[in-house]
């Protein structure tokens, strides 16, 4: 008998019981449109994976919710197949790590576990105005020495005031301490351990998520008083900031696992990325290829303010050794081989830009950049647009299709570069991931123009790996970050080959391209 589409059929009860011995790790990824769920040993080997989405809610234009019972649904079901698809029992599970989408903000009942309002998104832009009154105000620069971060939307912090203040009687209640305030991480770990049914939920965080709320403090790695008093967020509300690695709570009462597995790591996506590549020496950086590009760089045990407008959070904290990270983003990377897809049809899949873009020996002086949501950092421009520039009549698809690349990966090089200027000295090495680091002429364009050597894993997926190498070492599994390390593999390197003239040329032509998306428009 068949399993039925997007399941697995249940094991024999033999296999079940062949592997009880085996220390395996639960790593929960969830994410901004889906949770998926990987069940891993400690050699780094994935033996069950499952995909659960879930809907997303855009109330008004700018605005963007989700559900918070779709999500634990979404957790319940993904890691209920995971399990089924690798024939493990849950009681052979030693530990659980969470890695979730950063920033997603969330406020429910004490008593009860309840939700008082959908889950304001990262991408939610309904606190803009409120954000430009705090910069009239002056707070801008006192925000940015406090956190880390800027005033801006994208962080928690405004969300929750929101909800304080749209949601009827919320704030009162919230001041009597009847309400609970957290991200993702925060969430499931309420959930996972009892809920409020007759148990006793843990409300915590850990220091990586407090770090992207807008109210922890990079110096004391504490919620801060002046940024709670700045938002008129009470302090009941808050979670116990908790390290990276550790028992933080254990389960009780979750329909596929035996209570008292140790919830043991957890971290925001973007430096669980950070920690699952391994970057454990200041300069090494990662890049996650996604919709976006993100670049995190470990910057060691200080952080660092920087000149360029990068952002500085929290990369890990193990028992007492804390790492921090710049952090910079392109908006558009992945996005820009969809639109070449959906929005000018060039090409039926997103896999088929390599073949294309490699039918031609070089785009021909055609430059593509891709603001088609504006310039993050370092240039911080939300009005700018995409321009495509350089061409002539014998300019085909395929020039177009390289020069996407080579926009993805120069937009990329302008973090690096920025990185670099910041740390006072070139980056190390930069490892990479997701689903647009499979493809080997952006990797090696990449390499060649940042100057900087590219190391790709054998397994992409290095969110959810950082989250059970996290957890591996917080129930004592590893006894060092380098023995969990071991979970994480190179499979191919790419060095540098270009020439200092033609990156050069490469880097002028792009820089008068972005001259002109920024350029003064009637």
């Amino acid at each position: 008998m068949e399993a039925p589409p997007g399941t697995a059929m249940r094991p024999h009860a033999a296999a079940l019981v062949g592997r009880m011995d085996s220390a395996y790790l639960l790593a929960i990824d969830q994410g901004t449109t889906g949770t998926t769920s990987l069940l891993m040993d400690t050699s780094g080997a994935t033996l069950g994976r499952a995909t659960r989405e879930f809907r997303q809610h855009f109330p008004e234009p700018g605005l963007v919710e989700h559900d918070p019972e779709e999500i634990w649904q979404s957790v319940q079901d993904a890691v209920g197949e995971t399990l089924r698809a690798a024939g493990v029992a849950g009681s052979a599970i030693k530990a659980i790590g969470i890695t979730n989408q950063r920033e997603t903000t969330l406020v429910w009942e004490r008593a009860t576990g309840r939700p008082i309002h959908r889950a304001i998104v990262w991408q939610d832009r309904r606190t803009a105005a409120r954000c430009a009154e705090l910069r009239a105000a002056g707070h801008e620069q006192a925000v940015e020495e406090t956190t880390g971060l800027v005033l801006d939307p994208y962080f928690s912090g405004t969300k929750l005031a929101w909800i304080l203040d749209n949601v009827p009687g919320a704030r009162a209640r919230a001041e009597r301490g009847e309400l609970c305030f957290g991200t993702i991480d925060s969430f499931l770990v309420w959930r996972l351990s009892g809920d409020a049914a007759g148990g006793s939920p843990v409300h915590a965080t850990d220091v990586t998520n407090a770090s992207r709320t807008l109210l922890m403090g990079l110096a004391s790695l504490s919620w801060d008083d002046a940024m709670l008093a700045m938002l008129q967020i009470p302090r009941s509300l808050l979670p116990q900031i908790v390290g990276s690695a550790g028992r933080i709570a254990a389960t009780r009462g979750f329909p596929h696992l035996p209570d008292g597995i140790p919830i043991a790591g957890i971290a925001g996506d973007q430096q669980a990325a950070l920690f699952g590549q391994a970057c454990f020496a200041t300069g090494d950086a990662k890049c996650t290829y996604g919709t976006g590009a993100f670049v995190l760089a470990n910057i060691g045990d200080r952080p660092l303010r920087s000149r360029f407008g990068l952002l500085t959070s929290v990369g890990w904290k193990i028992g007492s050794e804390v790492v921090f990270a710049l952090e910079g983003s392109a908006f558009i990377a992945g996005a820009a081989v969809q639109w070449l897809r959906d929005g000018l049809g060039l090409i039926k899949s997103a896999a088929e830009i390599e073949a294309l873009a490699r039918s031609v020996p070089s785009s021909e002086g055609v430059t593509f950049v891709p603001a088609l949501s504006g310039l993050g950092a370092p240039y911080w421009d939300p009005d700018a647009r995409g321009i495509i520039s350089g061409v002539t009549r014998g300019t085909t698809a395929a020039h177009l299709a390289r020069a996407t690349l080579e926009g993805i990966a120069l937009s990329v090089t302008d973090l690096v570069r920025a990185m670099a200027d910041d740390l006072g000295h070139p980056l190390r090495r930069m490892r990479v991931d997701g689903g647009a680091a499979a493809n080997d002429l952006l990797m090696q364009f990449q390499a060649d123009v940042a100057n900087v050597a590219i190391e790709r894993p054998t397994d992409l997926e290095t969110t959810a790996r950082g989250a059970a190498m996290l957890a591996g070492v917080g129930a004592g599994l590893f006894l060092t970050k380098e023995d969990a390390a071991r979970m994480s593999r190179v499979g191919q390197s790419f060095q540098v080959e270009m020439s200092e003239a033609a990156r050069s040329a490469h880097l002028h032509r792009w820089a008068d391209a972005v001259a002109r998306t920024r350029a003064k428009r009637s």
